[in-house]
């Protein structure tokens, strides 16, 4: 990022908009996408805005604790505008190495007056200062407790019942790794099309733009690009639908799940449908793809999605997934991308730690039980169910697979073949799960089963 000044003040203003939206119960994506839609901001400032919402959103906790040591009444009881333009500043001043101090502090101001909080520009202005006076003197404004999981929890900024769990399933070091490797910008992953074009020839095509790529590890159609900044629908071989952004775990869930060419598919938690098309290209023309999902809207944007790759044995069905009696053992395969908490994509949904607590967790469990048992159903004699999310909730993952094998003794979990995703840790019992601080991809779970 290059240094920023007083410029963008649009940016910071359309920020504040954003997290005042998120703060009223909207969801951070949705608002800065809807946001930024209205907006006329340059490519520069549009990513400048964007990495102050969720950056703020992902550090959310931390920067209270530091307005609680560095101001004179609790985060929670400064008015809802203040917090946030705190919050803005704080997190440029400690986060943001390419914007000066004096920038930090004289736009976090002004934000403050153009937001009616003249009265109250005094107090930012002093806060911000406070921190930059104290980190100046060679140690950290962040004054963190002796208790290690609240410690954890403020430093990296999670809640106490995610950290625990982490603890309980990786211990404090990888935890701590597993924290810093969700508060990165995420990277992006393309899924070559096989029906348009191969791997190296897209390569070569980005080089030749002057973008850059590498192949993704035991991901044979799998890019990554190298810190992309711009609109992706800019890219080369975008309408000719050479590529399908696709995170690496997600194409390994549609390579466990192995279609054949001339296979019928039934992806019964389709949208938004990048796994419904990697299958699509698989199985080929004389296959089929049935892609269930209970919002028709996004139905539509898979069957974009399939114009736009060329793929015509791609068919979309919505309704509910529970009940999908038409399907019953029409399927070669059948696979299970369920809803989830998303607790492997933090990175990806900044504010996705602060919605999820272990009560959502339990109702998306029973969930997940009862479209795994439809899907079941739905699978021909001797034929193949994949189950996946991309959370590392054992609730959602080990403890579903379990019930669901004890509910169904004549269903068994079927380990991928060696090598798979060039290595990637399978179970004792079978089944994998991608930890993205080991395996610098996306956090996911999945198992494939079979009849017996």
């Amino acid at each position: 990022m290059t240094t920023r000044a007083a410029a963008p003040a649009g940016a910071r203003q359309l920020a504040l908009n954003v997290l005042l939206q998120v703060q009223a119960g909207a969801y951070a994506d949705v608002a800065l996408h809807r946001t930024l839609g209205q907006a006329e901001l340059s490519e520069s400032d549009r990513g400048f805005a964007t990495e102050l919402v969720y950056g703020t959103v992902r550090r959310q906790r931390t920067l209270d604790a530091l307005i609680d040591q560095l101001g004179t009444r609790p985060a929670d009881r400064q008015p809802p505008v203040l917090r946030l333009l705190l919050h803005l500043g704080l997190y440029q001043l400690r986060y943001l190495t390419a914007v000066p101090d004096s920038a930090a502090v004289n736009t976090s101001v002004d934000l403050a007056k153009a937001n009616g909080l003249g009265k109250l520009s005094g107090v930012v202005n002093g806060l911000l200062r406070q921190y930059i006076r104290q980190a100046e003197k060679g140690t950290d404004p962040l004054q963190l407790p002796d208790q290690s999981t609240i410690a954890l929890g403020i430093r990296h900024s999670y809640p106490d019942w995610l950290i625990n769990l982490w603890l309980d399933q990786l211990g404090a070091e990888e935890t701590d790794q597993l924290c810093q490797w969700f508060n990165q910008v995420p990277s992006i992953d393309l899924r070559v099309n096989r029906d348009r074009t191969t791997v190296a020839a897209l390569h070569t095509a980005f080089e030749a733009a002057g973008i850059a790529v590498n192949p993704l590890a035991g991901i044979p159609f799998g890019l990554r690009l190298v810190n992309h900044q711009g609109s992706l629908t800019d890219l080369p071989g975008y309408e000719a639908g050479w590529w399908s952004v696709q995170d690496a775990s997600a194409q390994l869930v549609g390579l466990l799940l192995n279609p054949q060419p001339g296979e019928t598919v039934l992806d019964v938690c389709a949208a938004p449908g990048g796994k419904a098309t990697q299958i699509a290209e698989i199985v080929g023309e004389h296959g089929r793809v049935w892609a269930c999902d209970r919002a028709p809207s996004r139905l539509k944007k898979i069957t974009a999605n399939a114009v736009r790759l060329g793929l015509t044995n791609l068919h979309t069905h919505a309704g509910d997934s529970t009940d999908l009696t038409q399907f019953h053992g029409q399927a070669d395969r059948v696979l299970v991308d369920a809803p989830c908490s998303g607790l492997g994509t933090l990175h990806r949904h900044a504010d996705a730690r602060w919605r999820q607590n272990l009560d959502s967790i339990a109702t998306l469990a029973a969930l997940q039980s009862a479209l795994l048992a439809e899907a079941a159903r739905c699978v021909k004699p001797g034929g193949t169910l994949v189950y996946a999310t991309c959370t590392l909730h054992p609730t959602e993952n080990e403890a579903v697979i379990e019930a669901f094998c004890r509910a169904h003794p004549t269903w068994q979990v079927q380990p991928p073949t060696p090598g798979f995703g060039n290595g990637l840790e399978v179970a004792p019992a079978g089944w994998v799960r991608v930890w993205p601080h080991r395996q610098n991809m996306d956090g996911f779970f999945m198992v494939r089963l079979q009849q017996v």
